[in-house]
């Protein structure tokens, strides 16, 4: 990505816990960070193999599936990026193990604390019409809003099914967005999420096309709608899943996090 981009930093922001950080969108965005002058510091269940592939990065050990041992992960950071997702597997429940119940585990290691978070999810999170899609993203997407932090959600499209010259990035709303993207674009828009204010509170798919990629971020991000304010969905979601529907545990999921808010103001 440019180093000449512009975006009016956010002052507030320099230590950043990177979740998922060795999978092939968090390795690029523990870079992206660095490139920002942001201290990021790399969640992993395995620091003897993450050192081969963060060097230099620090390492904070914790298992998502954990949740006593992410307290200490989360203490002291003021902004979290979440890129962790299953990759599928034997097991059934991975996504729900994963890509949800890790997004449920951190926001209850935060006792209170409201770091800004850019969460990663997927193309087609929100869409029930789609065959193979399941619930588990756009879930995880509900908590965060439910949690009251200062959010940035973006589902990217498929990953590297763009050309070298696909640079200029689009960003959707509304979950009908279908093209390719780079994983180093992903990485960059969440971290630049972070540092741009015009980025609060928006849910969007990102997409890349012919052209150069932007250079006034802070204009970029704002021309997109933000989410409604108290609502669990994006501004453009499709209203399909109502939370009435939902498994009891999921609700019970969705009242603890909005109860951690009030209970911590």
């Amino acid at each position: 990505m440019d180093q000449g981009l512009t975006m009016s930093r956010n002052q507030n922001i320099t230590d950043v816990l990177m979740v998922g950080a060795t999978g092939s969108i968090g390795q690029p965005a523990v870079r992206a960070a660095q490139r920002h002058g942001l201290h990021p510091r790399a969640l992993v269940r395995d620091p003897r193999r993450a050192e081969q592939l963060l060097p230099g990065v620090e390492l904070v050990q914790g298992d998502l599936a954990d949740p006593v041992s992410l307290r200490h992960a989360v203490s002291g950071a003021e902004a979290l990026v979440l890129t962790h997702r299953s990759s599928g597997g034997p097991r059934p429940d991975a996504r729900a193990h994963v890509d949800y119940g890790g997004a449920r585990n951190i926001l209850a290691a935060l006792d209170g604390a409201q770091p800004r978070t850019a969460l990663m999810t997927s193309i087609y999170a929100t869409r029930s019409d789609i065959p193979g899609v399941t619930p588990w993203k756009r879930r995880s997407e509900r908590l965060l809003r439910a949690s009251g932090l200062p959010y940035t959600i973006v589902p990217p499209c498929w990953f590297d099914h763009v050309g070298p010259t696909q640079r200029r990035l689009v960003l959707e709303q509304g979950g009908t967005a279908d093209g390719g993207i780079a994983r180093d674009q992903i990485a960059e828009t969440l971290v630049g999420s972070l540092l741009t204010g015009t980025a609060l509170g928006k849910t969007f798919e990102l997409i890349a096309a012919g052209g150069q990629e932007p250079s006034d971020w802070d204009g970029f991000f704002g021309d997109l709608k933000s989410d409604e304010s108290g609502s669990l969905d994006g501004v453009l979601d499709p209203a399909d899943l109502p939370v009435e529907a939902e498994p009891q545990a999921v609700r019970a999921d969705l009242d603890a996090v909005r109860s951690l808010r009030g209970a911590n103001g």
